[in-house]
């Protein structure tokens, strides 16, 4: 399949839709050796100066939904500095690419965020080399898939947690002393916080965790006049899942919708820039379902 974009009225047929013949990927995955590239918004996503002047940093910002961010916040007229894995560069530097090309500044800086050191490094540059932090997106995380219980080993639930939800305390922490008063800490949740299922045992817990780290820490920024909100999608098509999921379910992924087709990284954008921007200035504390119709209680 190519990238080309269905132009059609009904949502449901405006991309891609299963079956996906995807190659299996080794962790972290990447983009450019995805057979059906992700929708980011390079060719579609169109700014109206709502983040103008304000600085971004985004974690996972490489690629799927960080990269989508990036593009739309740049297009919105923000500076991003954007934080990946070293051995996700090569998608990196295409987020890079789009920043730029938008006119805005991109500092990318590659490292690990179960560091907690790096986590402070991440914030300390961004305030250093734009003067200022205004929107903080905690956006990466790590997750596999597990048939039985037996399968998930220590190792793993550890890996997934420090990448999950750690980071997220490591990072606002250190923001929020740089943050001025408007400024927003948006942290990616998942349906499955709401829906979770046994294969994403680890996951599924992490993102639980992430709506509860989110509805409580609103409480305490509220009062330095900054807000926390979080975004749930449902099935999006990124490079996690043909690195993370069995061919068989990558093939039929996101077809229970009920759009029968995964998100592509540029729907989520729009939520992440509501949720940065004075559109949003009576919103707090608040997660935003983006699932593709299946129901939050």
């Amino acid at each position: 399949m190519s990238n080309e974009r269905v132009t059609k009225a009904d949502p449901r047929e405006r991309h891609h839709k299963p079956p996906f013949e995807e190659p299996r990927q080794a962790t972290p995955g990447s983009e450019t050796e995805m057979r059906t590239k992700p929708d980011h918004g390079e060719e579609t996503y169109r700014g109206f100066d709502r983040l103008r002047g304000k600085t971004a940093l985004i974690t996972g910002g490489d690629s799927g939904i960080g990269r989508a961010v990036a593009i739309a916040y740049a297009r919105e007229g923000a500076n991003v500095v954007i934080s990946h894995l070293p051995e996700e560069n090569s998608d990196a530097q295409e987020t890079v690419r789009w920043v730029k090309s938008a006119g805005r500044e991109c500092l990318d800086l590659p490292g690990d965020i179960r560091d907690e050191g790096y986590c402070r490094d991440l914030v300390e540059r961004t305030a250093r080399e734009f003067g200022r932090l205004d929107v903080l997106v905690n956006n990466a995380a790590f997750q596999m898939t597990h048939q039985k219980l037996e399968e998930f080993s220590s190792e793993e639930w550890d890996r997934t947690f420090r990448t999950n939800i750690y980071p997220m305390f490591f990072l606002a922490k250190a923001a929020v002393p740089h943050m001025k008063q408007g400024s927003t800490i948006i942290n990616t949740a998942s349906v499955q916080a709401y829906d979770p299922s046994g294969p994403l045992l680890a996951y599924a817990t992490t993102k639980g965790a992430i709506v509860t780290f989110t509805k409580a820490l609103a409480q305490l920024t509220i009062e330095h006049g900054i807000r926390v909100n979080a975004v749930a999608p449902g099935p999006v098509w990124t490079p996690l899942i043909p690195s993370t999921m069995p061919e068989e379910k990558v093939k039929k992924f996101g077809e229970q919708s009920l759009f029968e087709r995964p998100a592509q990284p540029v729907e989520m954008a729009p939520a992440y820039v509501f949720l940065a921007s004075e559109e949003s200035s009576y919103v707090t504390g608040s997660v935003m379902d983006l699932t593709g119709g299946q129901l939050l209680p």
